[in-house]
């Protein structure tokens, strides 16, 4: 009777497991279709947070936008840290309000700019506000104005600008000539004034106490200043303002290396790599789990001919070296993949000019009279074969005789009379042929003798001052060297039947390109041998020195293809590589090249006039203290009709008119061929792959990246679609079923 006793107790406790069983799947379930309609109904939300960590090989200098010019890591560092006026926008190319908003003149000679509200310096706090003010403005502009201002480039941007405040929220920047892309000028940093009260401007380069540990009003604020055994670490931190878009990275670090490997021991720990370099194939060395981007900035690598050198001042000979000058070879075995064939970074494939043709790269050069030497002897040797094949001396040209032999000549008396001389030898009529005459040449000692080597043979009349004929004579004694000369003479003969069109087999048709020219005399040309130099007609030699840097390698690299390349038109090229960047710049000063092989960079503007107008030219006195560091024009170019154009191009206000001025460069530029334009740097950044939304645009510096970088998110979140809810899910619900 037990067992049927406790049946009732053992249903009731699989109906309470049951019970439970059907209640946790009810939950899972719910939770299950809860996540699925909030996964459905929400959208991939950027959210604020994270510290992203950049590595760079360079060397740490102080953070003060006035000297970041030559160093690109202090540049990154102080586009973050302080904000200009005004900022480049990489997305539209535009320079846009940042600090203050413009308003421009008609005439593009008054700048009115007006701070925005509520702009605060780094340091300040709301018992000790630091704001913004005119004063700042005004230190900044008018610090880089004064004489005794340490870094001369920057000062020349603001030569004849005056810069004064309106009212406590507005300067104006009054230009003595228009110049419409001065706002560039205005996106430089500004700095509060007082942090450097009591700083002599001469050595406001010195304020050490600034330099690490700066105050600036820019996205990011200075936070700390970290040496550790591989690195100098640099930290920043959000500084939250009143303006723009808030970026949603909370902490940015650079770090900086000594060498690219000491920056891969500690590759786990980056989140970027800034400028990544490229091995021996010339390929970049992104480092796995990394993204890399690939830019260019409006730069470009040319080869600068020194004006002041009289043998480049021939056009001809310049436009002979761009024709002969392979870029695309070049760009290959460098890796670089955008070419430019003007200043203005463009490529113009419908030019003759700018396109590599060898045979028009010949043409130009023997234009501009400079010769192969294979062409000095092969012009020679027609001249003398066309004057021996005329008149009444007939010799064979070459003869092989040795000392105390003679030459035996004769000829007709009808054509030389009696009393004639041959060399200073009379003639002698001969007893057995009636008509004729003789005379034996002796080769060594007295009258008449027969030289080593080139002689003139002349025929005089009886009285010995009218030349009957005269007939070019080449003598040895060496059998080898007869040879030499024999097989000279028969290629001679096949040339002038090629370039007759003569009745020669296409094996033996032979032309300039086949000739090789070997101990004075001309054989055919082995694929073995180098080509000589060109010489003009004073027996000078084409050789020219090409400089550059030793930094970035690829200037060694390219400078050696260009010395192969022109070396096979018949140019010598010397090239000098100073091993410290101080020796380069002391010949780069003194325009101590031929051709320099070297970059400038253009900026956002893309104004050409620091590089191409005469007053960018250096002034060369013999003394060094007169050399301009500003002395940008690297090819000593000067050109009225140029200068006027430059100048034009900077002051209009009219598009239309701008172009029309810039297409009338180039063709002046076309004409007169200062430089030959290779190509426009390849660059890449990497950046890991779990950060979000990284977009470069178009780049005019390396630390304009970071424009965009409050995009940039590492972390993610979660929001409704608009028009849902929560509430959305019951009506969710059916769709499941339908």
């Amino acid at each position: 009777m037990r067992p049927f006793l406790d049946a009732p107790a053992v249903a009731k406790r699989w109906e309470r497991w049951l019970l439970a069983f059907a209640v946790l799947a009810f939950a899972l379930s719910t939770i299950a279709l809860l996540r699925l309609f909030y996964t459905e109904n929400t959208l991939s939300m950027p959210s604020t947070g994270g510290t992203y960590i950049e590595g760079s090989v360079g060397e740490l200098q102080q953070l003060i936008p006035w000297f970041t010019v030559t160093n690109d890591v202090n540049r990154d560092i102080v586009s973050l840290v302080f904000s200009g006026l005004l900022r480049y926008n990489p997305e539209t190319k535009d320079i846009e309000d940042d600090l203050a908003t413009l308003t421009v003149s008609d005439d593009a000679r008054i700048y009115t700019l007006k701070l925005r509200d509520n702009l605060y310096w780094h340091d300040s706090t709301e018992e000790n506000p630091h704001p913004v003010t005119p004063e700042d403005v005004l230190f900044t502009f008018q610090t880089i104005q004064n004489p005794e201002f340490p870094n001369t480039l920057l000062r020349q941007n603001f030569l004849g600008v005056e810069v004064e405040k309106l009212d406590d929220r507005t300067v104006r920047f009054r230009l003595e000539e228009p110049y419409t892309f001065f706002t560039s000028n205005l996106t430089l940093g500004i700095v509060p004034r007082r942090s450097f009260e009591g700083v002599p401007v001469s050595k406001i380069d010195q304020a050490l106490d600034f330099g690490f540990h700066p105050i600036g009003a820019g996205p990011y604020f200075f936070k700390s200043l970290i040496q550790t055994d591989l690195s100098t670490e640099v930290t920043l931190e959000k500084f939250p303002r009143s303006y723009g878009e808030d970026p949603l990275l909370s902490r940015v670090v650079f770090r900086i290396f000594p060498d690219y490997p000491t920056l891969l021991s500690d590759i786990r720990n980056l989140g970027g790599v800034r400028l990544v370099p490229r091995n021996a194939e010339g390929d970049p060395i992104v480092p796995r789990q990394f993204t890399a981007l690939h830019y260019t900035l409006p730069q470009y690598v040319a080869l600068f001919f020194n004006l002041d050198r009289p043998i480049l001042r021939d056009p001809q000979l310049r436009l002979g070296l761009q024709l002969g000058s392979n870029k695309q070879a070049l760009a290959d075995a460098i890796s670089e993949s955008v070419i430019v064939d003007t200043p203005l970074l463009e490529i113009d494939v419908s030019d003759w000019r700018y396109q590599f043709d060898p045979l028009s790269a010949q043409g130009a050069l023997y234009a501009s009279n400079w010769h192969l030497p294979e062409k000095v002897r092969l012009q020679r040797l027609l001249e003398m074969r066309e004057a021996n094949a005329v008149g009444v001396l007939q010799i064979d040209p070459i003869v092989l005789l040795d000392s105390g032999a003679v030459l035996t000549v004769t000829g007709a008396l009808m054509d030389a009379a009696s009393g004639s001389t041959l060399n200073g030898l009379p003639i002698l009529q001969i007893p057995t042929q009636t008509g004729s005459w003789i005379v034996a040449l002796p080769t060594h000692g007295g009258t008449g003798s027969i030289a080593l080597g080139q002689n003139l043979i002349r025929l005089l009349d009886p009285t010995g001052e009218k030349i009957i004929d005269s007939f070019y004579l080449w003598r040895t004694t060496v059998p080898g060297d007869y040879r030499r000369a024999a097989e000279e003479q028969r290629i001679l003969e096949l040339f002038v039947a090629t370039r007759d069109g003569g009745d020669v087999a296409p094996e033996d048709r032979i032309g300039i390109a086949d000739l090789y020219l070997e101990k004075g005399m001309l054989r055919r040309r082995l694929s073995t041998d180098p080509r000589d130099i060109r010489v003009d007609d004073n027996g000078e030699k084409l050789s020219l020195t090409l400089l550059t840097s030793n930094s970035p390698p690829q200037y060694k690299s390219a400078a050696e293809i260009i010395q192969r390349q022109w070396g096979e038109l018949g140019v010598h090229v010397g090239i000098v590589i100073p091993e410290t960047r101080e020796e380069f710049q002391e010949k780069l000063l003194a325009r101590d090249y031929d051709v320099l092989l070297f970059g400038q960079s253009l900026l956002d503007n893309l104004d050409s006039y620091p590089y191409w107008h005469s007053s960018g030219t250096q002034k060369l006195t013999g003394n060094r203290n007169d050399l301009r560091l500003d002395a940008y024009n690297l090819s000593q170019y000067s050109s009225l009709k140029s200068d006027t154009l430059l100048e034009l191009i900077r002051q209009t206000s009219s598009e239309e008119e701008r172009q029309k001025a810039l297409e009338e460069l180039r063709e002046i530029l076309k004409e007169d061929v200062p430089a030959v334009f290779l190509y426009s740097p390849l660059y890449t950044f990497a950046f890991r792959k779990d950060m979000h939304n990284v977009r470069l645009g178009e780049l005019s510096l390396h630390s304009d990246r970071f424009l965009t970088l409050p995009t940039w998110y590492l972390k993610q979140g979660r929001e409704f679609a608009p028009g849902k809810s929560w509430w959305s899910f019951f009506g969710w619900l059916p769709s499941l079923l339908f």
